[in-house]
């Protein structure tokens, strides 16, 4: 990092890149850990690929990655409007994770699974909620002891997202099943799809079609209503994506 007299102009080099199962923005868990069947790996460029610069790492079981929203707006705003509060809602940009900041950093917890050093480093995670291609700026070691606070406040997020029920449509299970990755996909679409990544303020249009892309194929899904009232989500197509 180069950083002036002044401290008004700062330099940060990615230190690595991601690889995942998120081509697209639509559809990435808005959270960490929320969807723990995602592959993502972490692979680290010259010259902070020498397999020194990770030794120890593997004592660890998570990380902290501090990375750059890279498909968001080099603009921000102070006022955002976050999904959980049903996207009309307006509060400070500084109570909120919204992707629009000033400097656009992230931070995310995720699980180190595995270190590959025979070419380089790569670092294999689970449960990460980064898009493919984000630049990662960091990597330090979760520690549980002086990082996890279960009386701390969560404001207008005091617990998880619900979960949405998911169903899948004969074409779309017959597409998974020729898959050897059958099992995890499957996973993975119900972890994204249960949390309901449709916009909030699209959420009564129960007739729509929506797409999300995941690993290599294009999920088609809407929302079906049953006789009980309750809102699941219905597969409709898994499809390679063109």
């Amino acid at each position: 990092m180069h950083t002036s007299a002044s401290h008004s102009d700062v330099s940060l080099s990615p230190i690595g890149v991601i690889e995942s199962d998120y081509p697209d923005k639509f559809g990435v868990p808005r959270q960490p850990g929320l969807a723990d069947a995602a592959r993502a790996t972490l692979v680290l460029r010259p010259p902070y690929d020498d397999p020194l610069a990770v030794r120890g790492l593997d004592a660890f079981s998570h990380l902290w990655l501090t990375f750059l929203f890279h498909r968001s707006p080099e603009r921000w705003t102070p006022l955002v409007r976050p999904p959980r509060l049903g996207g009309n809602r307006r509060i400070g940009v500084f109570a909120s994770r919204s992707t629009h900041r000033p400097n656009r950093l992230g931070l995310s917890l995720v699980e180190l699974v595995g270190i590959e050093t025979r070419r380089g480093v790569r670092l294999i995670l689970a449960g990460s909620d980064l898009v493919d291609g984000t630049p990662v700026l960091d990597i330090k070691p979760y520690l549980p002891w002086a990082e996890a606070k279960p009386e701390a406040r969560a404001g207008f997020a005091p617990e998880p997202p619900p979960r949405l029920p998911v169903s899948f449509a004969p074409e779309a299970e017959s597409v998974l099943a020729a898959r050897t990755d059958a099992d995890s996909l499957r996973a993975l679409i119900r972890q994204v799809l249960g949390q309901d990544p449709r916009p909030a303020y699209r959420n009564g249009a129960e007739a729509r079609i929506y797409g999300v892309r995941l690993r290599d194929v294009d999920v088609r899904f809407c929302a079906v209503a049953e006789e009980s009232g309750v809102v699941q989500l219905r597969v409709l197509m898994v499809a390679p994506c063109v």
